[in-house]
Parts: structure tokens; sequence; C-alpha cells
């Protein structure tokens, strides 16, 4: 079975992709089963050198990557350039790290008894990524999985499989044979993967997604990354920066990104001003020259039907400019949406665009409740340039991240993982390890 392919930046046919069914997916979950015990035995040394082989061919065919992103995507080249370096860093660091994590403590713990904690693989972890990073998705829950031991069994996004089936061919000659295993496919196939053999699953994607993965995962080990619709605290103190800053990080990747900044809050008294000045920074990103489409046209078309609900009492919008080949592809606009009433569906729902909200709330109290108003708590950031004041404002948002005076500045150092609706695990730095690793306490009575 295939499904075809789509040119978001043009919405042409470009192809076909396969859609891995029951016989395929119990095939690749049991090759890497297979491959796994082989993989787990190799010293930590062994696993680093061979992940670090594997960023090695990612520089090595990284035209090829840049390519395969822009094709399922629609990003400009330097994102998407850009996007591939970050995914040779991960390899990199994940190579490092799993060789410098630290076990609870051991000794004796116990009169006569000596005790230590074992960190063991999972086993064969199933994968599930979406569109909109199909590439660093992908990275950031296998890197930490193959460094750690387990072997991996991939689901790209339906739409965006180019790049997956690229790291397979490179993980097969830099890993070993069914190391990481790819199974391209739709929404099924992720279901039939939940559903297999594999230990555990890291997935990332929808809240509805999520909890059918929960449900059908049962009580194996799951890492969940569902979503953010984040909020932002802008006071009246704000850097001169603030308006420029938001904006690019409003329209990178044309807003989709479950960490973007979507609902900007800020107080009364600055409210005309913030309404103004994001709506003019907003407006000189232009969609085709700026960022890129949206991925789909079920992704053009939610964002067209939440902007078509909302009651939004002012709206100050961008310009699209594409070339004549382009114009059936799915840009859209930059846009400030503003005046809201508090229940909008823009501000409930996750625009998941290049559009940002504005609301207005009396005081810091009032604002960082707003913040914490929707059931996501993913990331958020405060603008002030007072940054006590700002961290003070920060400790009372329920996010996993939150910056100050900048928004998705992100290293692989740093964890990254949400809270409420927004999932449950983390990604990136060496607490990702443990996502993917169970303890084993083992203890001896010493002997006379």
């Amino acid at each position: 079975m295939t499904s075809p392919l789509t040119d978001p930046r043009t919405g042409v046919r470009r192809g076909e992709a396969t859609l891995s069914r029951a016989p395929e997916v119990d095939k690749a979950v049991a090759a890497a089963a297979t491959a796994a015990p082989a993989w787990r035995a190799l010293s930590g040394r062994d696993r680093a050198r061979r992940l670090d082989r594997l960023a090695d061919l990612i520089v090595a065919h990284h035209d090829d990557y840049v390519a395969r992103e822009r094709a399922g995507t629609g990003k400009p080249l330097a994102e998407a350039a850009g996007e591939v370096d970050e995914v040779v860093d991960l390899f990199r660091y994940f190579a490092q790290a799993a060789r410098a994590a630290l076990a609870p403590a051991g000794g004796q713990l116990i009169d006569g008894h000596e005790s230590w904690v074992r960190w063991e693989p999972l086993g064969v972890v199933g994968v599930v990524v979406p569109w909109n990073y199909p590439l660093m998705m992908a990275a950031w829950r296998c890197a930490p999985a193959l460094a750690t031991g387990n072997v991996v069994v991939l689901k790209p996004a339906e739409t965006t499989p180019d790049s997956a089936l690229r790291l397979a061919e490179d993980a097969a000659e830099a890993l070993g044979d069914a190391v990481v295993q790819v199974v391209p496919g739709d929404r099924s196939t992720g279901q039939l993967l939940v559903g297999s053999d594999v230990d555990a699953v890291a997935f990332t994607g929808s809240l509805r997604g999520g909890l059918d993965v929960s449900a059908r995962a049962g009580v194996r080990r799951l890492s969940l990354e569902l979503g953010g619709n984040c909020p932002v605290v802008l006071l009246p103190d704000a850097p001169g920066d603030t308006w420029s800053a938001l904006a690019a990080a409003a329209v990178y990747n044309a807003g989709q990104s479950c960490a973007a900044p979507a609902r900007v809050i800020t107080l009364r008294d600055n409210y005309a001003e913030a309404v103004d000045r994001l709506g003019a920074a907003m407006a000189e990103r232009v969609s085709g020259v700026d960022f890129g489409p949206m991925n789909s046209a079920e992704q053009a078309g939610r964002l067209d039907r939440i902007r078509a609900e909302s009651r939004a009492g002012h709206v100050t919008e961008g310009t699209v400019r594409v070339g004549p080949d382009e114009r059936d592809g799915y840009w859209r606009a930059a846009a400030v949406l503003s005046d809201l009433p508090e229940d909008d569906p823009a501000v409930l729902e996750e625009l998941f665009g290049p559009v940002l909200t504005v609301q207005c709330a009396e005081d810091i109290g009032q604002a960082v409740a707003m913040a914490n108003s929707v059931p996501q708590a993913l990331a958020a950031s405060v603008w002030s340039r007072d940054v006590r004041r700002a961290l003070r404002v920060a400790a009372g948002i329920d996010a996993g991240e939150v910056w100050v005076n900048c928004h998705l500045a992100q290293t692989a150092e740093l964890p990254h993982g949400g809270r409420g609706d927004s999932g449950t695990g983390t990604d990136l730095s060496v607490l990702a390890l443990h996502e993917y690793q169970r303890p084993k306490t083992v203890t001896v009575k010493v002997t006379e």
C-alpha cells in the first residue's frame, strides 16, 4: 500500500510513500529484537564510537538530508541546514553522555552487604515522530535510546518519511543491521507499532495521539511530548528587541513548533503598544521569504478553521510572496490577533501556525494565572529588563521550560519536557537517558 506525497511549497504530488502494515511492522520489530542482544552487549565506548560514525555519515550526506527535509516540510534552506547540523550535534552529545551518566550511590548500605545499581536498556523502543521536525525529532528520541543500549523501530510521519529512510541507511552502515528500523506509514502504522512486541514507546505528537498511545501501550514505559500552546508574559519594561525576537520565534518553521510562542499576555498599560509593535514586527515577516508553508492541506485547513471561528476584534496580517509555481502551496501569512475573549478558540486551541494572540491582564498575578489557564504546560517565556522580577514570574509559570528575554533557545545539554496535557518524560540532556533505561539493584552478602 502507498499514499501520495505532496510538496507543501507547491501543492503538487512529489511521489509516493509506503504504508507499512502488520507484516512489515512485525518483521521490523522481530529484526530489531534479534539485533538487540549484540547492541546491548557493546561497551558504552564502542556504542559511542558507532554513534559518532553515524554523525560522520550525516555530515557526509548533509546536502541529501537537507533536500529530503525541504521536500517534506518546505522549510527554507537555512532552517533545514541548521536543523541537520543540530542532529549531528545531538548524536555526538549522546554518544558521550551515556559514558558519563552517574548511577545512584552504592556501597555498604546494609550491614554485611555490598550493593550497587545497574542501569539497563529497555530493549526494543518504538519511536513515533511528527512531521514538523522529521529528522530532529527522530534524533531527540533515537539518540538517547541508542546510546543506552536499546534498538529502535522508527515510524516517521506520513507526509515526511524522507529523512528517516536516509537515517536508516546510514544507521545500518554505522551501527549494524537492524539496530534502527524504519516503518513508514500513517496513523494505522503507528498504532500497529505501539501494539506490537516493543518494550517501550516514545511518541511526539498531538494529545489525541498520545491518549491513544497510552491506551494501547498498557504498562509499558512511555515517553510523551504532546504540544504546547505556549504563553508569553510581556511586562512593560521588556527589552527593545522583544518584538522582533518574538516575531522571529513565532514564524520559525511557520510556527509549527510545540514550543513556539503562541499566547502573548501583557498588562493593561502596555497592551496597546504591545499590539502595535508585535503587529508591526510580525507584518515584516514575509511568508515565502522569511519562513515556509504549512505542512499539508490538513494543517493549513485547521489553522484557517480556528481563525475563522475566532472572535478577535483586531487582526494585523503580513504578506505572502511566492513564485507562480508555488501559488497552490500551503502558505499562510504571519498574523497577530487581539481584542480576544478569554474563551476564544485561538486562545484555547494550539494554532500551530505563524500567528500570535495578545491578551490583557490587570496585574502580574492575573498574567501568570492566564499563562497557566490552558491544559498544556510545555514552555513559556517572560520578557522584562528587571531580571529578578522576571525570574519570580518564571517561577510561577507551570511549564517544563521557561525562557527569560528569549524564546526557543535550546541545546542538547538542557532538558525539555512537558507537564499536564503536554505529556510526560524528558527529551535532551543526560536526564533523557533514563527515559530509555531501568534500574536493577544488585546486593551481595559479603562472606567472612
